[in-house]
């Protein structure tokens, strides 16, 4: 079995799909896990880790070991959660008949390159491997009070968010706090092993647009798959309020995004004024707004390439660009921080 780079690559960019087992028998480990737990999304992870690793450094609580254990021990949680939502749906009888999710990546498990006892087996090797890297973060801030309460948190959302969770319209609430302020804070306090400073509240509210971000294109999807999950009785948000609510709350997470972050700014000045760069993301915003003031059409408006996903697309879209540009305004706010402490002053 060759190790193929080029495919790490690929799954960590963009949504894989493949019909042929004998391909999928020839990927390496690494390459089936990444495509099988969606990794080209699972990178949103990966994004709030780096930005809470920022905040950290500015504040001089930064440490590469903890930070990169933790980062991966968080990568391979929502892996694992993937994992376990594809496991649980598909034994519930959800993810069949051409339902939503198998037509835009790859479901080992209704295309049969996976048994449901080889399922679970990869969920239990990932699982471990997130759990070994949350006992060091618990090791790490000497079992601190808050670390242990993120933690179990952690595990079960793991547990429960594909069920019952997503059925009860709560799914879309989880997925904002845990990319969002959680995240933010949680891989913050490891990093000052467990103490709470006077930064930790804008810490988290610091999380908070990327947390928007990420949400957006959960509703997104939600949305895009309502009629789907009606017939299958899955409870997510857009089925308990309708699509038009559901669009107008995505369409408010997209405007709270960079209110936040102007607010960080100009507000208590946690943030420089060289965060606005992300504005630069915003005619990609403007276009998703656009597109979610109207409903989702019918059919897949000519040279669309990406049916059925179509508000999700655009969020997705949209938040590449964003993320990008909040982890390159981070890294400058912190030099800016660190190197020029009388620019900006906080009050």
């Amino acid at each position: 079995m060759k190790v193929n780079f080029k495919m790490w690559s690929k799954a960590l960019w963009e949504l894989i799909k493949m019909d042929s087992k004998e391909d999928w028998d020839a990927l390496d480990v690494v390459s089936k896990w990444l495509i099988a737990t969606r990794s080209a999304v699972t990178t949103v992870t990966l994004y709030a880790c780096i930005m809470a690793g920022f905040l950290a450094w500015r504040d001089g609580h930064f440490a590469w070991l903890p930070w990169l254990i933790v980062t991966l021990g968080l990568f391979l949680a929502h892996g694992t959660n993937n994992l376990l939502n594809d496991y649980t749906d598909f034994s519930r009888g959800v993810d069949k008949d051409d339902y939503f999710r198998i037509q835009y990546g790859v479901h080992p498990l209704v295309q049969g390159f996976w048994t449901k006892k080889q399922q679970l087996r990869w969920f239990v090797v990932s699982g471990t491997l997130a759990c070994a890297a949350g006992a060091y973060a618990l090791w790490y801030t000497d079992f601190a009070l808050l670390i242990t309460t993120l933690f179990a948190f952690g595990v079960l959302l793991v547990l429960f968010y594909t069920w019952p969770l997503k059925y009860i319209g709560l799914g879309e609430l989880m997925i904002f706090l845990i990319w969002g302020p959680v995240f933010a804070v949680g891989v913050y306090l490891v990093l000052t092993k467990g103490i709470w400073t006077d930064n930790a509240w804008l810490v988290a509210l610091a999380g908070v647009p990327f947390g928007f971000s990420v949400a957006s294109i959960n509703v997104g999807k939600h949305i895009d798959k309502m009629d789907d999950d009606k017939r299958k009785g899955v409870g997510t948000l857009p089925v308990k309020i309708g699509e038009k609510a559901a669009r107008y709350v995505n369409m408010a997470g997209l405007v709270l995004t960079y209110a936040v972050i102007v607010y960080l700014i100009f507000g208590p000045r946690f943030y420089t004024p060289v965060m606005l760069i992300v504005f630069l993301a915003g005619k990609r915003a403007l276009t998703a707004l656009a597109v979610l003031t109207k409903p989702r059409p019918a059919e897949p408006p000519k040279e669309w390439p990406a049916w059925p996903v179509w508000f999700s697309g655009f969020a997705f879209y949209h938040n590449r660009m964003f993320g990008g540009l909040l982890i390159l305004g981070m890294l400058a706010d912190t030099l800016l921080r660190v190197f020029l402490p009388q620019f900006w002053p906080m009050p």
